[in-house]
């Protein structure tokens, strides 16, 4: 079976690394598990059956935490959808859903060298996002 789409390109739309001065950062590295990870999805349609897909990753404290760094990162990924896909809700799940599980592994790679190589050494990502279930949960 032939995929319905092709990722043309991808590219980082923008990055954002916030930590004001040495303290905040050595608090923030005690207290990064506190940190949780949140990401939003948008589109939007380009010519000739293509779309440009915007996966924000924000990684932050949501605590009252007066202390506190902000990491986000938005990496866009220009996708090429197949003419048999008419269906709406067929292409939600292609961008959704298809499209972030083939992307994000690459996406988490450069977010978390960029935390590492902004004072925050050894850090990664211990629970994988599942998309399939996020789509599911989205849908219901």
């Amino acid at each position: 079976m032939d995929k319905k789409y092709k990722i043309i390109l991808n590219f980082i739309k923008d990055l954002s690394i916030e930590t004001p001065d040495a303290e905040t950062l050595i608090f923030v590295r005690e207290n990064i598990s506190k940190y949780q990870l949140s990401i939003d999805i948008s589109s939007k349609h380009l010519k000739n059956k293509m779309v440009e897909v915007t996966t924000k990753l924000l990684f932050r404290d949501k605590t009252t935490s007066e202390k506190k760094s902000i990491f986000e990162i938005n990496y866009a990924s220009v996708v090429k959808i197949n003419e048999e896909v008419k269906d709406k809700k067929e292409l939600g799940k292609i961008l959704l859903c298809d499209v972030q599980k083939e992307i994000y592994p690459r996406l988490e790679i450069i977010f978390v060298n960029l935390l590492n190589d902004s004072g925050y050494p050894d850090f990664k990502f211990e629970k994988k996002v599942d998309f399939e279930k996020l789509y599911n949960e989205k849908l219901n």
